[in-house]
Order: structure tokens, then sequence, then C-alpha cells
């Protein structure tokens, strides 16, 4: 993977070399205290976003890191404060805490136009979960959330900008809040948001049933874990295709799914 040049790292005012970071999908450097990584739709409404939001005893965010310009991208690279701390993702109490502070703080904000412009797996399985756009599937895929779609139903819960990718993006450092970090926007309910983060947690970080019965008072729970994991399902079926639907990968969700059915009611 292809770091940031030295045109951008002088166009952000940074002398250090760029190391490559752990996580990040392979795509996230840090220049002395800064952090570059590549940027996209969201970049600039969300540095905007995190430049003006308030300190909180509850949670912390990277702050956005102006070019010496005054921009937010330079060259195709957004840059933020680096933060201490770990992700852990054995603390998803302490995630789903955070995560509900950050979102009662984001709660007033507009609807983001460049949602409609994305297209892709994530996006595209959002869009699917919600039943705001058709998709059939690969065999397998269509087998496992057979029983989720028959469960579906309409709720009626208010939508606001949302942490979608929460389990291994909060990190944790002695005596600071939580910091949450690669914030992917989406337009739903907090409950969804969670949703996704207790089944994430339950499919692959080796939760307890536990967790999501000590969430079960977000509002429309089953419904929300229900769309949680159609969400996840179809990205990796739109990613992967039917190659992706391994042994392994039908295992972690098959209890998972009769877990959440049992909120739905």
């Amino acid at each position: 993977m292809v770091g940031p040049s030295e045109e951008v790292l002088d166009a952000f005012g940074l002398s250090e070399p760029a190391v490559l970071l752990p996580g990040g999908q392979g795509e996230t450097w840090r220049s002395g205290a800064v952090v570059l990584k590549r940027a996209v739709s969201e970049s600039v409404w969300r540095a905007e976003v995190l430049a003006e939001l308030a300190d909180s005893e509850a949670f912390r965010v990277p702050r956005p890191v102006r070019s010496l310009r005054g921009e937010w991208v330079e060259f195709g690279w957004e840059a933020s404060e680096l933060l201490a701390g770990a992700t852990d993702v054995r603390r998803q109490d302490e995630v789903l805490t955070a995560a509900e502070a950050f979102h009662a703080a984001v709660a007033g904000l507009p609807r983001p136009d460049f949602l409609d412009g994305r297209n892709d797996p994530w996006s595209d399985g959002d869009r699917i979960a919600w039943r705001e756009q058709l998709y059939d599937g690969s065999p397998a895929y269509a087998e496992l959330t057979a029983p989720l779609l028959d469960a579906w139903r309409p709720v009626e819960l208010g939508d606001q900008v949302v942490h979608g990718d929460l389990p291994g993006n909060v990190m944790f450092a002695d005596g600071l809040p939580p910091a949450i970090i690669d914030w992917p926007v989406y337009w739903r309910p907090p409950s969804w948001a969670s949703a996704v983060a207790v089944a994430d947690a339950l499919c692959w970080y080796g939760a307890e049933p536990g967790l999501a019965a000590r969430w079960a008072h977000l509002p429309e729970w089953g419904q929300m874990l229900i769309r949680a994991l159609i969400y996840r399902m179809a990205t990796d079926d739109l990613a992967g295709g039917a190659p992706t639907w391994t042994e392994a990968r039908r295992s972690g969700y098959a209890p998972v799914i009769e877990l959440s059915l049992s909120y739905a009611g």
C-alpha cells in the first residue's frame, strides 16, 4: 500500500516520514502526532462536524487537522490528531455506552447529501436491510436471511447520523474517555448502530448472549438486530459472493440469527 507522498506531508506541514499504522485496512498512516488516510466522500463533512463537536467526559474524537492552506483535504488525503489508546473488542458494553453519548451529541445534525451518492457493498447492504433496495443474493445468503426476512416488520423510529462500525473503532486509554474513531456515517436510528455492534461482537468477537440482553431496552431491539444481521450478511455477499459462505462464516452467523429472532416478538 502506497502511503502519503512528500507532497501530502508538505501540504499538512509534516516533517516526519509516514509510518503505516496497524488496522485501518492498511490505509492509515502516521507522521508524528498526525494520522493520515485517503479522503472519501464524507471527509470534509466529517471534519467540519468533529472540529466543532463539544468536548465530552463520555467520549473522545480525533480532531481533524487543516492543511497549511486551511483545507481539510489535500491531494486526496485527510489528516487528524493521533489519539492515545488501543481498541479492545472485549469491552463492548463500554463501546456501546460511549456510542450512546456520541450519538446524543450529534443527534441534531441534518442528513448529509453525500449519503445518496455512496454505492459500495456497505451502503448497499444497509439499504437492503431496510428494504430500500431489492437483492436476491447467493443461495447461502438467501438461506441464512430467510428467517430474518420473515420476521422483518416496519418500525417508527427517528433517524440521525450514526457510527455504523463501532466494535473495532473505539479505543481505550487509562484515565481517558473512550475514543471513537474511523466514523462511517449512516442515517439510521441509534439503536440500529448499537445492534450492529452487538451482532458483530456476538458473531466474531466472542461476546456472550448476555450482551444482547443488557441492551434489549433499546427501541425496537429485535427489529434492529434483524436489520443489523441482514446488513452485515448482504454486505458480505455483495463483496465476496458465494465463496464468502464458508462453514466458519455460516456458523458465525447462525446462532446469532437464532438469538436475534428471540427478541423479535
